[in-house]
């Protein structure tokens, strides 16, 4: 109970309360919030457990290994060298050729190829028949579970002198090449995207299904074309889609690995060489583990910045 005591003319403030109706201590308080946080906890703290052990234990390791100068064989025991691995990937044109076609095939076969091709096989699949859709869906999803290792060999065969492509082209007089030899980056890209695009058209075939068909219905009423319907309300409407479609491809495509060795191993030369399969080369062929790993780790980070440039598109509101 609160009692009130003038202070002037008109004027009354409030007392604390007595001793039977105390507020808490603030350490209480404090406590009492700890004690919910932890039990709050309690419930996902196994699967924390097991990503720091896992997850988080590894790449710290890995971290460490990065700035030493590790290697597989010919050393007794390993020492600290600390940037010496990052300056000497700078300074390789190897590794600077390398960066330049892991952002090529990126670019080619996950921002433009993947994402656009499954947009297109999306919206198509849209206005098709039933039988349409089965088939089109069962073609390319079987593209997409096949063996990373199966895909690379039946793209191999596709694009090598005596492949099916050359077969195509001989038949209508065009003429043909050794693609493997000559465009390398472009027929290792092209596999990609054939391999991955069922997972785009999945994603937008959901988001498309979401869209309200009166709005659609309502601009085709008001005579707009299609090229302005999706322009001005299928891609706004669909963009968190896009913004999750591209971040989830952009980092799966920055880790390929099986489907250019496979094609190529990096060839002719280092034409096809990404990070991923010059990281293997240097960490593995040339048992310089410690350069290897601070290779891994430069693609770890490039991968973040995606992320982060992704997560942050996909803050805003539509």
């Amino acid at each position: 109970m609160t009692t009130a005591s003038p202070t002037g003319p008109g004027r009354v403030v409030k007392t604390s309360p007595g001793p039977s109706g105390a507020s808490p201590d603030p350490r209480a308080r404090t406590a009492a919030r700890v004690r919910r946080g932890l039990l709050r906890a309690l419930p996902v703290s196994p699967a924390v457990v097991l990503l720091a052990l896992f997850l988080a234990g590894p790449i710290g390791y890995c971290a460490y290994i990065a700035f030493t100068d590790l290697q597989l064989t010919g050393q007794a025991e390993s020492s600290f060298i600390g940037l010496d691995n990052f300056r000497e990937a700078f300074g390789d044109e190897r590794f600077l050729n390398a960066v330049w076609l892991t952002l090529v095939f990126t670019v080619l076969s996950s921002l433009i190829g993947q994402n656009t091709l499954g947009l297109a096989l999306a919206s198509l699949m849209q206005r098709a028949s039933k039988p349409v859709r089965t088939l089109t869906g069962a073609i390319v999803v079987t593209a997409w579970v096949l063996p990373e290792v199966v895909a690379g060999f039946l793209l191999y065969a596709f694009f090598r002198r005596e492949g099916t492509l050359n077969a195509v082209l001989d038949f209508l007089h065009l003429p043909s090449q050794n693609w493997l030899f000559t465009l390398p980056i472009l027929a290792v890209s092209f596999a990609n995207v054939w391999r991955g695009t069922a997972f785009s058209m999945l994603v937008y075939s959901a988001a498309l299904n979401e869209i309200p068909k009166e709005i659609t219905e309502a601009a085709q009423v008001d005579g707009a074309s299609g090229w302005r319907r999706m322009w001005h309300i299928t891609l706004p409407m669909i963009r968190r889609s896009i913004g999750t479609n591209l971040m989830l491809n952009t980092l799966q495509t920055l880790s390929v690995f099986g489907l250019i060795w496979v094609m190529t191993r990096g060839g002719p030369g280092n034409r096809s060489q990404t990070l991923p399969l010059f990281m293997y080369e240097q960490a593995f062929q040339k048992s310089m583990i410690g350069y290897g790993t601070a290779v891994a780790l430069l693609l770890l980070l490039v991968g973040s910045l995606f992320s982060l440039v992704y997560m942050r598109l996909l803050r805003t509101e539509v």
